[in-house]
Parts: C-alpha cells; sequence; structure tokens
C-alpha cells in the first residue's frame, strides 16, 4: 500500500511539473503581460497629464521642457540601452527572423524593458508624439522570452512561440482589440500562419485581455460611431479618394523616415554623428515650436484630438495632419523609445476631417474613419492588421467593407514610396548593435558614406 501511494505521488508530481511547464508557465507570462500593459498604459497617460497641466498653466515652458526631455532620452538611450529606441516592433521581427536565443539576449532583455517604459516615460513627460502601443509590443515579448528561464530544456520553438505570444497579447491588451492581436502577428511579425503556434498565441491574448478588461473594463478604444444603415451618394468615390490621400500622405512619411540621407541637409548630420544629444534637443525645440502653433494640439499621442473629432467636439486647424506629422517625425529622427500606432490614427483623423469639406454629405466620423485606417495602413503596410485594429477600435463593423477598400488601396500606393516600414527598420537590429550607437560618417563633400546606417529613424 506504501508502495502505491510512493508511485502515485511520484506520477503525480511528474503529471504537475509536466501542465505547469506546458501551461502554467505561459499563463504567468501572459497574466503579467496583461498587468504591465495595462499600468504602462495608466503611466503614460499620468505622465502626459502632468505635462499638460504645465503647459496650461506656462503656455512657453514646452520651449524648455521639450528640448531637454528629447536630449535626455537621447542621452539615456544611446549611452546605456542600445536597443530600445524606437516602437520596438522591428526589434521583435528581428528576433522572430533570426536565431530567437541570441537575438532575444540582445533585444528582449529586461534591462531593455525597463528601459522602454522609463525612457519612453520621460519622453511623454515632455509632450513628445509617441504612442505606448508599439513599445507594449516589445514589452511583452520580452516578459514572455524571459520566461523560458523556468522551461528546465528550452529550445528555439519555445523561445518563438513565447516571442510572438507576447507581442500579440501586448498589441491586444493595449488597444483591446483581440482579433488584431492575432491579425498582427500573422501579417506583421511572422507574414505567415503557423498551426503549432495558433493556440499558444490565441491562448496568450484571451489571458492577457481578460487581464486588462478586469482592470479597466469593456470599452472600445475610440467610442462607437454611428454608420447607418445606407451610404450616401459618391461614398465609393470617398472611399478612393481617401485611400489615396492617405496613401500618399503615410508614403512619404515613411520615405522621409527611410531616406533622411536624401533630405536632411550634410550639417545637420554631421551634427547628429558628431553631437546626438545636441541634434536631439534642436528636435525637440522644433517639436515645441510646432505644438505652440497648433495652440498644443500636435503634443503627445494624439488620443484625445482623435476621439475628439470622432465625437463632433474638436474643431482642429486643416494643418493639423501636416503638423502633427512635423512633430511625429522631430520625436523619432533623434531615436526615443516610442512607436507610431497612436500618432498615426491621430494624423490620420486629421485627414479625415480635411476630407469632410469635399465629401460634406458623408458623416464626418465616418470619413475620420476611413482616413484613420487608411494612413495607418500606409504607414504600416499591413492593411488587414489596419482596418481589424480600427474596426475594434470603433466597434465599426458596419464598415468592415469600406476600412477593407481603404486599407488596401492606401497600402499599396504606399508602397509605390517606400518598402514596409518595420521591415525595413528591422534589418539594422539583425547584427549585434555598437555601444554607444555607431554615428554615420558625412564626406566633406556633403553626401553620405556608403555605410550610413538609418539611425536617424530607429522607430516603426
Amino acid at each position: 500500500m506504501i508502495r502505491v501511494l510512493r508511485s502515485f505521488s511520484i506520477l503525480t508530481a511528474r503529471r504537475t511539473r509536466s501542465l505547469w511547464r506546458r501551461y502554467g508557465i505561459f499563463w504567468l507570462g501572459a497574466i503579467l503581460v496583461g498587468l504591465v500593459a495595462v499600468y504602462y498604459a495608466r503611466l503614460i497617460d499620468w505622465g502626459f497629464s502632468l505635462f499638460s497641466d504645465v503647459r496650461h498653466a506656462h503656455p512657453w515652458l514646452p520651449l524648455v521642457i521639450t528640448p531637454a526631455a528629447t536630449a535626455l532620452c537621447v542621452f539615456i538611450t544611446r549611452r546605456f540601452f542600445r536597443g530600445s529606441e524606437g516602437s520596438g516592433i522591428p526589434q521583435v521581427i528581428a528576433v522572430l527572423d533570426s536565431p530567437t536565443s541570441a537575438a532575444g539576449g540582445r533585444l528582449l532583455t529586461l534591462r531593455i524593458l525597463a528601459a522602454k517604459i522609463g525612457v519612453s516615460f520621460i519622453a511623454i513627460l515632455g509632450g513628445l508624439t509617441i504612442g505606448r502601443e508599439g513599445p507594449t509590443v516589445q514589452i511583452g515579448a520580452a516578459l514572455m522570452f524571459n520566461m523560458r528561464r523556468f522551461y528546465p530544456r528550452s529550445n528555439s520553438l519555445i523561445e518563438r512561440q513565447l516571442v510572438l505570444a507576447g507581442a500579440a497579447a501586448g498589441l491586444s491588451a493595449a488597444f483591446n482589440t483581440p482579433l488584431a492581436g492575432i491579425v498582427f502577428a500573422i501579417e506583421e511579425l511572422t507574414r505567415s500562419f503557423e498551426v503549432r503556434t495558433s493556440g499558444v498565441l490565441i491562448t496568450g491574448i484571451i489571458i492577457a485581455g481578460v487581464i486588462a478588461l478586469g482592470l479597466n473594463g469593456n470599452y472600445t478604444y475610440f467610442g462607437t460611431i454611428q454608420a447607418g444603415a445606407q451610404f450616401p451618394k459618391f461614398f465609393a468615390l470617398a472611399v478612393v479618394v481617401t485611400g489615396i490621400v492617405t496613401g500618399i500622405a503615410g508614403g512619404v512619411f515613411c520615405w522621409l523616415l527611410l531616406n533622411t540621407t536624401k533630405w536632411i541637409p550634410a550639417s545637420l548630420r554631421r551634427l547628429h554623428a558628431s553631437q546626438p544629444v545636441a541634434f536631439a534637443a534642436l528636435c525637440g525645440l522644433i517639436i515645441a515650436g510646432v505644438g505652440l502653433l497648433a495652440g498644443g494640439t500636435t503634443f503627445g499621442s494624439g488620443y484625445a484630438e482623435a476621439r475628439g473629432l470622432l465625437e463632433g467636439r474638436e474643431h482642429l486647424s486643416m494643418f493639423y495632419p501636416l503638423l502633427k506629422m512635423i512633430s511625429m517625425i522631430g520625436s523619432y529622427l533623434p531615436g526615443i523609445p516610442g512607436g507610431i500606432f497612436a500618432p498615426s490614427l491621430s494624423i490620420g483623423a486629421g485627414f479625415g476631417n480635411v476630407l469632410h469639406t469635399l465629401f460634406p454629405h458623408i458623416s464626418p466620423a465616418v470619413l475620420i474613419a476611413l482616413a484613420m485606417v487608411g494612413y495607418l495602413a500606409a504607414v504600416t503596410q499591413s492593411p488587414i492588421t489596419a482596418f481589424v485594429i480600427v474596426m475594434e477600435m470603433l466597434n465599426g463593423h458596419a464598415l468592415v467593407i469600406s476600412l477593407m477598400a481603404t486599407a488596401l488601396i492606401s497600402s499599396r500606393v504606399s508602397h509605390l514610396f517606400a518598402p514596409p516600414l518595420y521591415e525595413a527598420l528591422s534589418e539594422r537590429y539583425m547584427a549585434p548593435l555598437e555601444n554607444p550607437a555607431p554615428s554615420p560618417e558625412v564626406p566633406d563633400g556633403g553626401e553620405p558614406a556608403p555605410a550610413e546606417t538609418q539611425d536617424e529613424a530607429p522607430r516603426r
């Protein structure tokens, strides 16, 4: 009897360890991703509210705060936390396209995770035009990747599954868009559907989503829009025009980030090479100047402006999307942690507001939704992810076909200007980065050296 009980206890212990390794570690990681995503979002929102309070009390203070915050972020990132710059999505793509263990050990460490949160918080305190959703992807991937330590015999398949699920769960929890998390993993991160990974992926998204819903409640990111049962005349034309306009705008944005040597003067490139912190301060000064010119609407991610336009309570200048683009480029050129999802949606909303002057008989909210998905699809060149994100954020199921069409048109137009932004930026992370960051060399003639990197635009 004692022998039977001992055998039973041994079998039970083995079974428990097996279940823990197969499910428990992964579930624990997904829970952590959901918790960190929610509290990181609250931290960023609190930081920007502090900046807004200071700006309202002292309207000219951003001319000091924003350059100082930009310079500090660049100094910290380049000196101590190489690999944390940008949104983090290119880093995740690089890990998935490389030997996972080696690349993840460089780009998905707990040190990088802490830097992503801390430095982006400093950036939002300075009013920079950054989003938190992209960084949450790298944060989620880093959290899950480090859970591999609990597996006694971790391998490349387990590590890849952890990274993919963590990244998708991070995006899902950040936007409260579970379908978008799945599509994002398939379309953007892996560019394929892997049956053996699908269950792990969906489970991670569900767990992280449940945690986010438990803390924030059931909500839609931008509320709900009313599309109506029938669309007005010329609606098809509005879809095509919106797709073309946002495709051109998003394509130009990608071209500017990927071809900095073709439009930034040689003197500024030399400044960036020799004194990156001073270059960052100059970018911060430009961001502050644009913000003052725009009445403060270009500071931060642009979430409030986009939602205000959708709800009809915000009245922005026709130049808002262009000014927001300038501020966004200025925020990313120095190379600091921060994403482009939310700012892109805000810029798209601005273009929708402008297009309403051409199509006054169409609901402004509908045009804004179309332009949001169009600009996001143009920047990411991931049309399915873009329309699913916007559809879930707006509860806009009545606009599914229109959103799909706009996203497809804009992404194809954007591709005429530049390759997919995230994939292009991920290539610079395939090999280990020098620390501190290498500086591009500019010959005396003013033309860039052939080996010059894309360090001015290390973001997605």
